[in-house]
């Protein structure tokens, strides 16, 4: 954290040099690719319910709330808001239906960023052993070293599956079949790629001309190859979170990978705490409008414990 406070106030001396016209530009483009987004995800949640109607707006004032919160709070709670706003505008939808759309939608994404990190790894941008280095893995030597207790736990996880399954046995065909529901349009492939595949490329492409006009704005050679390793460093501040929004490990990542770019460091520093913050803004402030017109308050907390209520009672 220590070194995003530094990156801030490297921000700020560099403020009176950032090109404002570009950086609404860049911000124009990531509106657009969450209008794209929004596409996708509507297209997903009217397979599961094609009897029903979902109006874009809907749709897209759900996604940029989602994104909004997600922007400032861990754990995804922005999902928990994008549901509950789509879930009181389509009657006789259900939370286990709707949350498996959210799955669906990160399956082309994940692709995606797979790829690029793969280039990233083929082309030597990312030493291999440090990524792996740091991927999270299971000490088992703890399990090896109380086997009694170990088989005590295990004994008693089986018993409370049992039990749960016994108790849950008469709703768990319905509960499975409205989960199905929600994985609709996977079962169509051209519907997946005309309405899915198709708009989420075009986000990508609206968020590598983002990235593009960001650099721009900042001063900085804008290149393909430069926003293709801007978005690496997003996939691993995603991959390796620390902070809410990736604060300072996205500085540390973006000087590591631009390491051999001929960028200054004080250029970097304002270029990547620059982008944080006005998206992190602009993210917020498109939240904030969003839910205050379709839940009429601008509370982040209320609407997330008035879904989970719902969850509840469902």
């Amino acid at each position: 954290m220590g070194h995003f406070l530094h990156a801030v106030s490297v921000f700020f001396q560099h403020l009176a040099a950032v090109r404002w016209d570009l950086l609404g530009l860049a911000l124009a483009c990531h509106l657009v690719r969450l209008g794209f987004r929004a596409v996708a995800w509507r297209a997903i949640v009217l397979a599961a319910y094609p009897d029903k109607t979902l109006r874009l707006s809907t749709a897209f004032g759900a996604y940029v709330a989602g994104v909004g919160v997600n922007s400032i709070v861990p754990a995804r709670g922005g999902d928990v808001v994008k549901l509950y706003l789509v879930k009181h505008r389509l009657p006789g939808s259900t939370y286990s239906t709707l949350a498996p759309t959210l799955i669906v939608e990160t399956l082309f994404d994940a692709v995606t960023a797979g790829l690029i990190l793969i280039w990233a790894l083929a082309t030597g941008v990312l030493p291999t052993h440090q990524i792996y280095s740091r991927l999270p893995s299971v000490d088992w030597r703890f399990f090896l070293r109380h086997e009694r207790w170990t088989l005590y736990g295990l004994a008693v996880l089986v018993a409370a599956c049992i039990v749960g399954w016994l108790i849950a046995r008469a709703r768990i065909a319905d509960f499975r079949e409205r989960v199905r529901q929600g994985f609709a349009i996977l079962r169509d492939p051209p519907r997946f790629i005309r309405g899915v595949m198709l708009p989420q490329a075009l986000s990508w492409v609206f968020r590598i001309l983002s990235v593009y006009f960001f650099f721009q704005a900042f001063r900085i050679a804008a290149t393909f190859h430069n926003a293709l390793l801007a978005l690496v460093v997003d996939s691993l501040s995603t991959l390796f979170p620390a902070t809410p929004g990736g604060a300072g490990t996205k500085q540390g990542l973006t000087e590591f990978v631009f390491r051999r770019q001929g960028i200054s460091h004080t250029s970097l520093l304002a270029f990547s705490v620059g982008m944080n913050i006005a998206l992190t803004a602009f993210n917020v402030l498109l939240g904030l409008g969003a839910i205050a017109v379709m839940a009429r308050t601008l509370s982040f907390t209320r609407v997330r414990s008035q879904a989970r209520g719902d969850e509840e009672t469902a």
